[in-house]
């Protein structure tokens, strides 16, 4: 858009009244774009205003340019006025130079919006964000404390620090969440006052003006620290959210150097008291792993209401194949790979050559974790902790077995056989041996193959028939070694 002649042969000196009034930025700035003035020869500034009530009437426009003949069509998009919104709450001056610029750029070029690379679009967007990160923050840190009215009645009052005109942003979330409770909100610049029917607006306070503890605080600084984490305690990223300017206004932000002190000495505590809880001997025979599982209680699973499935087949097997937990059919039978998936697999041993009589089976964990839709009993993945946690039973088992290779069915059995998460997709098809010295052999579980169809699902059983074929022909080797 190019200034209109004669339109710019002064500077224009607009006042606003409102730190964060847009209607009344958007009506002198409509004013002036339709006139043809450039955003350099007008000259932004803020104005005092007293208190009023927040949903009092706007205030009148200043005088606008309508001496001026035919003015201009002024469009603005969705993607602007948005914007626009929350930048107007920047406490940067410049912020209204800075949205009418970008009005004016936008009459002659519709998709500036669009270009978060132009300088002034990208100002723009990363004030908007300091704007509504300042909100966030005046939500969770504004701590009210109660004060006894001359009626006798209780009000929450808070005292609060915004970096930028967001209280009036923020009325409505307050009134929302405390409309039944008379509260007022004080900071430097404005205050909120709600006293159950109407909310109004009065001039900013003193930081004395708010009460600075109540009855409750004890209890709520009680409660913090007992649900401070300090295994999960990361310094910068805490202030990163909690900065260090809200801390003298939050009750609870006292406690943080001593229990950041004391976060190593609780961590060893709470590592001593998650220890493992299994007894010191491993069981000594499959038969006392087998009474051992179905007495298991130490994870979720084992609680559920479900019986344990204890591995089948020779106690001393070369091939050990691990599967990721029975399904709703072992559960039921009491025997692993019984099921769909397990009759699949049946049918690819017989054509690799592999005898499931000669075989040990088992899995990874030993209850059927699912969740239930009406009658039926669906398939949950286990976590990585309850994983984890049966990993003592598959070593005892193994320790016994001692097979000369151990095939892992997906990702659940190579966590448990690993100790840590595999990289199926590269490492499925490459021989691997594990601490004990039997050879490990990664491929997928039989189950994800019967989530397949069509070209898909051919395609992926030539490859776990191959896979099964080339264990085969390791095993067939002297030593079976990978």
């Amino acid at each position: 858009m190019t200034a209109r002649p004669g339109a710019t042969s002064r500077q224009h000196c607009i006042l606003v009244e409102r730190p964060d009034d847009l209607e009344a930025w958007r009506e002198q700035a409509r004013a002036l774009a339709a006139a043809g003035v450039a955003p350099e020869h007008v000259i932004w500034s803020l104005q005092s205003s007293g208190a009023a009530d927040l949903f009092g009437g706007a205030a009148a426009p200043a005088a606008c340019l309508s001496s001026l003949a035919a003015p201009l069509a002024v469009r603005a998009n969705e993607a602007f006025l948005g914007l626009a919104q929350v930048v107007i709450r920047h406490r940067d001056a410049a912020r209204f130079a800075l949205l009418y610029r970008l009005l004016w750029r936008l009459q002659g070029d519709r998709r500036l919006m669009e270009k978060p690379a132009d300088p002034d679009v990208h100002r723009a967007i990363a004030m908007g964000r300091q704007v509504r990160r300042d909100i966030h923050k005046m939500r969770a840190f504004a701590r009210f404390r109660a004060v006894t009215e001359p009626d006798g009645g209780e009000r929450y009052i808070a005292w609060f620090e915004p970096e930028h005109h967001v209280v009036r942003a923020n009325a409505r979330f307050f009134l929302d969440r405390f409309a039944s409770q008379r509260w007022s909100i004080l900071t430097p610049d404005l205050c909120l006052h709600w006293d159950g029917e109407s909310l109004v607006e009065a001039p900013g306070a003193d930081p004395r003006d708010a009460p600075r503890e109540d009855a409750t605080e004890d209890l709520w600084q009680r409660y913090y620290a007992s649900i401070f984490n300090p295994a999960r305690l990361k310094v910068g990223m805490m202030v990163k959210e909690m900065p260090r300017r809200y801390w003298k206004n939050l009750p609870e932000a006292q406690l943080i150097p001593q229990l950041i002190a004391g976060a190593q000495a609780r961590e060893a505590a709470m590592v001593a008291q998650g220890a493992d809880p299994f007894p010191a001997a491993p069981p000594g025979t499959l038969e006392e792993i087998a009474q051992g599982i179905a007495a298991c209680r130490r994870c979720p699973i084992g609680c559920n209401g479900t019986r344990a499935v204890p591995g089948e087949g020779p106690a001393q097997a070369r091939l050990l194949i691990v599967g990721e937990q029975p399904g709703d059919s072992e559960e039921r039978a009491g025997r692993p790979f019984v099921g769909p998936a397990g009759q699949l697999l049946d049918r690819h041993l017989q054509q690799a050559g592999l005898d499931r009589a000669s075989i040990r089976l088992t899995n990874a964990v030993k209850h059927f974790r699912f969740e239930p839709r009406g009658k039926r009993r669906i398939h949950q993945t286990p976590t990585a902790g309850q994983i984890d946690r049966c990993r003592w039973w598959l070593e005892a088992e193994r320790r016994l077995v001692k097979p000369d290779m151990v095939l892992a069915l997906g990702a659940s059995a190579g966590r448990a056989l690993l100790g840590r998460a595999p990289r199926l997709a590269d490492e499925r098809g490459t021989a691997m041996r594990l601490a004990d010295g039997a050879g490990l052999w990664l491929t997928v579980d039989p189950s994800y193959l019967l989530r397949l169809d069509g070209a898909a699902r051919d395609r992926e059983e030539a490859r776990f028939q191959d896979d099964l074929a080339r264990l085969r022909i390791m095993l067939e080797e002297p030593a079976a070694t990978p």
